[in-house]
């Protein structure tokens, strides 16, 4: 198909050796398609035979693409009983409408409304669309990097890698306005003119460096993270770069997976390097990083620290600790067993150092102008070292060479004379064609399930976790008779798997929730990664039985805690910043939306050294980012005490549900009041019975001292007033019936952080 204009063209379009998509792509001079610009593709990851596929608008109204063997890759999903027409628009949009005009009638479906990596001029990027990078510049299949508008109506760029996901751009560390944007909208649109402005309702605009002029462009997010904009005249000529959303490529994160460096240089480009001690995990592909030639071990005096300058690694701290010392700093680290090593940092503002404990080596680069070194941790028997000028390099692009890897087919390939098996198979006669029929049916439908199959492991090894069978979970937990815990959603036991890590096994309550369904929602809980949120290490679904695998956490929960003296007021504040962080990633960091729904004491666990971990999140509490009403829940969830007010008023569920139902646990860590108990108080000859909340406002009210006279007296020894006052205040802010009045998790993060901050550097 062509446009009016002659720009688009739409058709299949190769993206491997006999492997077609059914695309859109910029018209060449010279007619050819092989090198051609694709802006949209309909079946990127599921491309089709080069003979025998071919797409079809359909009577029903159904526009629907076939492969070789007969069955549905892709489609519209439309229906109507009018006519229907299908066209390509001089502005690059696949339209079918109801009628036979060209421009006229109402538009069923628009290619516009599904984007792939690229946005054409007056394309409308909207809420409900989400740009995905390729994989590799050759491999147009969905990769790591995707752009889309977040909750707080700021457009973001996300790495979603094979091990760990994160917001990158704008940069995380920034509030909103900070990076000059503006979350007070709802529009969620964004769009490029076609003289080359780009504009977003969160205030983002720009101008491409040849802006005024009319010419073909595109805006991509690409194979390595960065969004570009590219312009020519005409087709045949090359593409020029005339903006980009960022100049230092190096700080998108996993641009070259974990235990890595990144280097930059404007004539090579990127060079992607193992950090010493380390191979490559896949020959030819970074996404995977690196991956240790040496065995980590808990002894302290087995380990050494090697000193690599300038090199930064965002993310993944253990925390971080101010003005303190390296030699403080690599004790630290050393009493760690999952501590790769350490960044220590100059901070200019405080004129001290900060150091930051490092449980995964994720986004390193190594720049002259950052004022730290990394000091990696290595076996003490090793002899590694780095030197830059002999270091190996590589670049991020995949090679020329590189092995072409075959895709699986549902379908047998066939390359006999077709007209001499025609002859055989009259010869042989009706019955013997009907076994023959009943003989590749059969057969189909076995390589059909088995490739399903290899299908799902294979994409169970990505996300990170195992599929147990219940008879090995069943051994693993002894017949599962060590219970642990118990709630509404199942109970929970204590395991040692085959490899000898401890587990606790959830075992759901019955569900009429099938294998599919399951798997999508675990799938996406197995890949969140964050220290503050309980580890899952795998699922089981046999019949009925539904099993959860987690990490074993040593000191239980929260609640079994919250009334010992093992808890110290500086634990409390630590765990009380932990859970903090664990909501705010799982409310605002990661693509999915998810809510807890039941945050309180029991499901705070608490590992070896008292550091919380959120458990029990995620299963059937997902919502797309997408979603503008979240009330659709069938019940009120939640345990009384901490629910949120929203619930018993039926009022939309966002998720200050789980901020107010936070403020509920940490006022009881305060107190060591339960928020289910009256509170009795004395006025004069009166004596009043007050909630938890109603009475610690009044203490409030009450101005000076009114924090020590909350804390609970059962707790021993001292504690920092001015930590405790802002845990106290923030909690308080929480727990207001009006959520609107109650600030984000990640605004709570950042209270709690700021004043542990003032404490340190007074």
């Amino acid at each position: 198909m062509l446009s009016p204009n002659g720009m688009f063209s739409a058709g299949f379009y190769a993206v491997g050796d006999n492997a077609y998509s059914f695309a859109i792509w910029f018209s060449e001079s010279n007619d050819q398609t092989q090198n051609a610009t694709a802006v949209w593709m309909a079946n990127r990851d599921q491309p089709v035979n080069g003979k025998g596929s071919k797409l079809s608008l359909l009577d029903n109204g159904n526009l629907a693409l076939m492969d070789a063997d007969g069955s549905l890759v892709w489609s519209t999903n439309t229906v109507s009983s009018s006519s229907v027409h299908l066209s390509l628009d001089d502005v690059g949009n696949l339209v079918l409408r109801v009628g036979e005009g060209d421009g006229d009638g109402v538009i069923l479906w628009q290619s516009f409304d599904f984007p792939t990596d690229t946005l054409v001029p007056q394309q409308v990027f909207t809420r409900y669309a989400k740009l995905v990078s390729s994989r590799s510049d050759t491999n147009k299949s969905s990769g790591f990097y995707s752009l889309f508008f977040d909750s707080d109506n700021i457009l973001r760029l996300l790495y979603d890698g094979p091990e760990v996901s994160a917001l990158y751009w704008p940069d995380p560390w920034l509030l909103s306005w900070q990076a000059n944007r503006a979350v007070y909208n709802n529009s969620r649109v964004a769009v490029m003119d076609s003289l080359g402005n780009f504009s977003s309702s969160d205030e983002l605009t720009f101008m491409t460096s040849d802006y005024g002029t009319v010419i073909q462009r595109r805006v991509t997010v690409d194979y390595d993270g960065n969004i570009r904009v590219y312009s020519r005249r005409h087709g045949g000529e090359k593409w020029s770069i005339t903006w980009q959303s960022t100049s230092r490529p190096c700080r998108i994160h996993g641009i070259c997976g974990p235990n890595s460096l990144c280097l930059y240089n404007a004539i090579s480009g990127i060079k992607c390097t193992c950090l010493p001690g380390y191979k490559m995990t896949n020959d030819g592909d970074w996404a995977y990083g690196c991956e240790p030639k040496f065995s980590f071990t808990c002894n302290k005096t087995e380990s050494r620290f090697l000193t690599i300058t300038n090199v930064e690694l965002y993310g993944y701290d253990s925390g971080y600790m101010t003005n303190f010392t390296l030699d403080q700093c690599k004790e630290l680290c050393l009493q760690l067993c999952d501590c790769k090593g350490i960044q220590y940092s100059y901070e200019y503002g405080t004129g001290t150092y900060t150091c930051y404990p490092k449980l995964k080596l994720q986004n390193g680069y190594r720049t002259p102008d950052f004022n730290g070194d990394l000091y990696l941790r290595l076996p003490a028997s090793s002899s590694y070292s780095y030197d830059e000028e002999s270091v190996d390099e590589y670049s991020l692009s995949c090679s020329p060479n590189s092995k072409i890897k075959q895709l699986e087919r549902a379908y047998a390939i066939d390359h006999g004379n077709i007209y001499v098996k025609f002859m055989l198979w009259f010869v042989a006669g009706v019955g013997v064609l009907e076994i023959l029929g009943v003989f590749v049916v059969w057969y189909f439908l076995l390589r059909t399930g088995q490739y399903s199959a290899a299908a799902r492991d294979y994409s169970l090894a990505l996300a990170g976790f195992r599929k147990f069978s219940y008879s090995e979970l069943k051994e693993a937990t002894e017949g599962f008779s060590k219970e642990i815990g118990r709630g509404g959603g199942g109970i929970v036991y204590k395991g040692v798997l085959s490899d000898q890590r401890v587990a606790a096994v959830k075992r759901l309550k019955e569900a009429n929730q099938g294998e599919e369904d399951f798997l999508a929602e675990v799938s996406i809980i197995g890949r969140l990664n964050h220290m503050n949120l309980i580890e899952m290490w795998g699922y089981c679904a046999e019949g009925k039985h539904r099993l959860l695998v987690y990490e074993y956490m040593e000191h239980g929960s929260l609640a079994e805690n919250i009334k010992s003296d093992r808890l110290d007021w500086t634990k409390r504040f630590d765990i009380a910043l932990g859970m903090a962080k664990g909501l705010a990633y799982i409310h605002e960091e990661c693509l999915e939306w998810i809510l807890h729904c039941d945050v309180k004491p029991h499901n705070i666990l608490l590992d070896s050294n008292y550091q919380p971990k959120v458990a029990d999140f995620g299963l059937s509490k997902l919502r797309s980012r997408n979603e503008t009403k979240y009330s659709s829940f069938s019940r009120i969830r939640g345990t009384r005490g901490y629910m949120a007010p929203e619930w018993v008023l039926n009022q939309p569920i966002t998720s200050k549900v789980d901020v107010y139902s936070y403020g509920i646990v940490i006022l009881e860590m305060v107190t060591g009041k339960s928020a289910t108990m009256d509170i009795h108080t004395s006025y004069g000859l009166e004596r009043q019975r007050l909630s938890l909340v109603t009475w610690l406002k009044e203490k409030q009210n009450k101005g000076s001292a009114w924090v020590n006279e909350i804390l609970d007296r059962t707790i021993q020894g001292g504690y920092e007033e001015s930590k405790m006052e802002a845990l106290a205040r923030v909690a308080l802010q929480c727990v207001e019936k009006e959520k609107d009045k109650r600030p984000t998790m990640s605004k709570v993060v950042e209270i709690l952080q700021k004043s542990s901050r003032e404490k340190d550097n007074q």
